[in-house]
């Protein structure tokens, strides 16, 4: 990837925004060597890397990525013999704890069924090393300072250090509060002087004390003496402190070579932690920008939803829509230097960038982008003052550089082609040089203002011209790209609005040629379409997703509606028959008794008619009836095929098979309604006749079999709502103005259901209760948009 390129579509900038999100140095160092990957699987892996990081963070908020240290050069060190320092030594242990922290915090997300298989897979690498942590840790605290606990005869040498600088204290102290020693001593302090404890004498009672003199004061009045009586025990105190650095130096030797031995595992935690501090430093700042994944391809094709240029603030920035490379390969941004074409070419290009280099790209989710083998930019004021160059001749150095270089696999941006030179020869030059860049098969992004150029998109296949929106109100660009519709210029409009006079505006107009006017005329009224396409678009997209969700909460309430009513069904089914069998028990041994009776007081009971009492007892049992679930289960298998005809038993309604969706899963057309179904959910009724390829819908015309009125009374809530549903479409496919519902007046509640539906239909203009002479409050009419 050209360095240039970089440069100049601010790549470096971004990654710059990137480098705040790290969290250690080792994550800062790989993330100012991010650089686009120009191989389409590395991509893939890089941009799955970050989406799974990106979960983390939703799901976690954050990662314990404190506590990392560059500890490679410890490593080394200590590999070729090197005693390292404590607080070297403290940067390890930490390093060690936070790679566990990272591993056990990766490992607990994964468990709560979360898929982050990358990312998992790389802490698996971390080998904890506990025990050397652990000897870090008892030996050196985390201000770098040797613990007493480092060893046994530390702890007692070091006991031995506070022992007699006691016994030195003690001394000088009572030579310090001595009745003389208020005229001798300059102050009645205990100092220390080149690590032994001393005494300020004044210079005329410098013989008083002996001993040594180890520093005086700046004026020369006073000497710092080590009195002759504590020099011995000053002699003992500094045999000790010699003994405790060689205990410290053989305790710090022996932790660098217990580092040493673990060197590979070392190695593998500081790249392991380099690359997720990397990775979570490329999400985090995704979060920032509100980036999503986009979908990578290697065929060329870029779709991007609602892209913003990431340096441009969220409250700023417009968001275009940008798409290339699928029914056109090449885009010819026209019109004048009104501002935005610029972002447009900017955005695309550090969008693929940032796509490349495995970041999230500021742009609504289903986006794609292409992996390109190389990004050539032309933009901005390439005027070189080093090399005598002009602007138009250092623009012509790079695009002769880009058309050396450019093939199929390349995306190629040009701002403001052809222009520094005479206008005529400068649009011919960007035709010719488009044409070749075109030949070649690259995928292209131009801006011009020269009127000529509209023309190419027309004449030329794979190519589409496009604008930036400009609003002549305000004198300002809306920097909406407009694609399909090319650029005009708002000259005249601009004047008039600043308030230049008519009469020059009407000259001016006539030295324009008519074809130039109708050609305005045209591309302003295709702005207009444009704009109003765009906005119905959106509604469509609106309702459909409202009608998506609508459909999708109605089919899961139906089906638990169908759900809960068969098994309430097959409970009081059992419950009657466990009442008759209690029942039949208790009659059979009435029989039993009259029986008896007979046998014994010779009753007048016959024995035909005890066993026909008996039978009849039998036959009142009812039958379970089992939901059809259960029934289907037991039906044989059936093999189907599209245009079948079945029984959805989940909704007990029939319908056509469409299309198979997946192994056990069809898409089935149930009146007006398509829906996906289960075919265990699915009962086979018949096969359809061989001319009939697929089921048609029926679309109902003024002449249907559909009233004016629906009458609901008498009807169960559920039941009735069902009813109106339905109603409602046949009475729209019918083109009626206007209907009347019948729910009667009861407790209400069935009016209030049928209205609260109607009011939230989009096709229902207006409801009313029904006058006088239509029904009253027990009717409700509706009128239709």
């Amino acid at each position: 990837m050209q360095e240039r390129a970089l440069k100049v579509l601010e790549f470096t900038k971004v990654r710059e925004q990137v480098v705040e999100h790290a969290a250690s140095s080792l994550g800062i160092d790989k993330v100012k060597r991010l650089v686009p990957s120009t191989d389409f699987e590395e991509v893939v892996r890089l941009q799955a890397e970050t989406d799974e990081a990106s979960t983390v963070l939703r799901i976690k908020g954050n990662v314990p990525l404190s506590g990392i240290h560059d500890i490679r050069a410890h490593i080394k060190r200590s590999v070729i013999g090197g005693v390292l320092s404590p607080h070297e030594l403290v940067h390890i242990a930490s390093t060690i704890h936070a790679s566990r922290q990272m591993k056990r915090f990766i490992a607990d997300i994964a468990e709560e069924r979360t898929e982050i298989p990358i990312l998992l897979d790389m802490v698996e690498r971390i080998i904890p090393l506990v025990s050397l942590e652990q000897s870090i840790k008892l030996a050196i605290d985390e201000s770098g300072e040797v613990l007493d606990s480092a060893s046994e005869l530390l702890r007692s040498l070091r006991h031995q250090l506070r022992s007699n600088e006691s016994r030195v204290r003690e001394k000088l102290e009572s030579m310090i509060r001595s009745s003389n020693a208020q005229k001798m001593l300059s102050d009645a302090i205990v100092t220390i002087r080149n690590d032994r404890f001393v005494i300020p004498v004044k210079q005329e009672y410098r013989g008083h004390y002996g001993g040594i003199i180890h520093d005086q004061s700046a004026s020369g009045q006073t000497l710092f003496i080590e009195p002759q009586v504590i020099v011995q025990l000053n002699n003992q105190l500094q045999d000790i402190r010699v003994k405790e650095q060689l205990e410290i130096e053989r305790i710090l030797s022996a932790l660098s070579a217990e580092t040493a031995e673990n060197e590979s595992e070392l190695q593998v935690i500081v790249d392991v932690l380099a690359n997720l501090d990397f990775i979570f430093a490329k999400a985090r700042y995704g979060r920032k920008i509100k980036a999503s994944m986009p979908t990578m391809n290697n065929e060329g094709r870029i779709a991007l939803y609602k892209a913003r240029h990431p340096l441009i603030p969220v409250d700023e920035v417009v968001a275009n829509d940008i798409m290339l490379g699928k029914d056109y390969t090449t885009i010819v941004i026209t019109g004048p230097n009104t501002g935005g074409k610029t972002v447009t070419l900017k955005t695309l290009g550090l969008c693929s960038l940032m796509a490349q280099a495995g970041l999230q790209v500021p742009a609504y989710d289903g986006s794609e982008l292409a992996v390109f083998d190389a990004v050539y930019a032309d933009i901005g004021d390439e005027q070189s003052i080093e090399q005598s160059l002009s602007t138009f001749s250092s623009h012509m150095v790079n695009i002769v550089d880009i058309l050396e270089k450019v093939d199929f696999n390349s995306l190629v941006l040009f701002d403001e082609l052809g222009a520094g030179t005479d206008p005529q020869e400068g649009a011919a030059l960007a035709i010719s040089i488009l044409d070749e860049v075109h030949r070649k098969g690259a995928r292209v992004i131009a801006t011009t203002h020269y009127p000529e150029l509209k023309a190419y998109g027309y004449n030329r296949e794979g190519v589409l011209n496009a604008s930036v929106e400009f609003n002549v109100e305000t004198l300002s660009p809306t920097y909406k790209l407009l694609l399909g519709v090319p650029g005009r210029s708002n000259a005249f409009e601009i004047s008039k609005r600043l308030g230049l006079n008519d009469r020059v505006i009407s000259a001016a107009r006539s030295h324009v040629s008519e074809d130039t006017n109708q050609i305005d005329k045209m591309i302003a009224s295709l702005e207009d379409s444009k704009r109003q396409a765009e906005t119905e678009q959106q509604e469509a997209r609106d309702y459909l997703k409202q009608a998506e969700k609508l459909h999708q909460d109605l089919q899961k309430q139906m089906i638990e509606f169908h759900e809960q009513k068969d098994s309430m069904m097959e409970k009081a089914a059992e419950k009657a028959s466990e009442l008759l069998d209690e029942a039949k028990s208790e009659a059979e041994k009435i029989i039993r008794d009259l029986r008896k009776m007979r046998i014994e007081k010779h009753a007048e009971v016959k024995e035909h008619e005890l066993i026909d009492a008996k039978r009849r007892l039998e036959e009142a049992v009812p039958q379970v009836k089992k939901s059809s679930k259960h029934l289907n289960q037991k039906t044989k298998k059936h093999i189907f095929s599209p245009g079948d005809e079945v029984k959805v038993l989940t909704f007990n309604q029939r319908g056509n098979l469409l299309e198979r969706v997946s192994d056990h899963e069809w898409q089935v057309q149930i009146g007006i309604l398509k829906m996906k179904v289960k075919e265990k959910d699915m009962e086979y009724i018949s096969t359809p006749k061989p001319v009939e390829t697929k089921p048609m819908a029926i679309v109902r015309g003024r002449d249907a079999d559909v009233k004016l009125e629906l009458d609901l009374r008498g009807e169960r809530y559920e039941n009735a709502l069902m009813r109106v549903e339905k109603y409602i479409d046949d009475a729209l496919l019918s083109n009626y103005a206007r209907v009347s519902i019948i729910h009667g007046k009861g407790t209400g509640a069935l009016r209030q259901g049928v209205q609260e539906y109607l009011r939230n239909h989009r096709s229902v203009k207006k409801i009313r209760f029904g006058e006088a002479g239509e029904g009253g409050s027990g009717v409700t009419i509706v009128e239709f948009k």
